[in-house]
């Protein structure tokens, strides 16, 4: 869809995250479960990116196979944990390719202090 992506890989421990987001500075992060872990790990990871004052306003969404017994569930929970939106494995890439079209090109952060 034209946008640059890094990718930096599967299972990432929460700091490699946060220092890899430091020094990219990406305009959004992106996390993507096929495991059916994706809302135990995302939401230990959305907690640790929030509570970093330079990444806070960071938009971070995550999408995928969020439970081993279906995602529907987990949506609301991972939304008040801090995610900017949560993709349903379900509903398929339309409504996330939808978010990304319609998403800011550009995000101005926090300067770490």
């Amino acid at each position: 869809m034209g946008n640059d992506v890094v990718n930096i890989g599967s299972c990432v421990p929460d700091d490699l995250l946060i220092a890899e987001c430091r020094r990219h500075r990406p305009d959004m992060v992106v996390v993507s479960s096929v495991n059916g872990h994706g809302a135990l790990d995302g939401e230990r990871l959305i907690t640790a990116l929030r509570a970093e004052p330079d990444l806070s306003r960071l938009p971070v969404v995550i999408g995928g196979k969020l439970g081993t017994r279906g995602s529907s569930v987990f949506g609301q929970r991972l939304m008040d944990a801090g995610f900017d939106a949560v993709f349903e494995d379900s509903a398929g890439i339309e409504p996330f390719r939808t978010y990304l079209e319609s998403a800011p090109h550009a995000v101005e952060l926090e300067a770490t202090a």
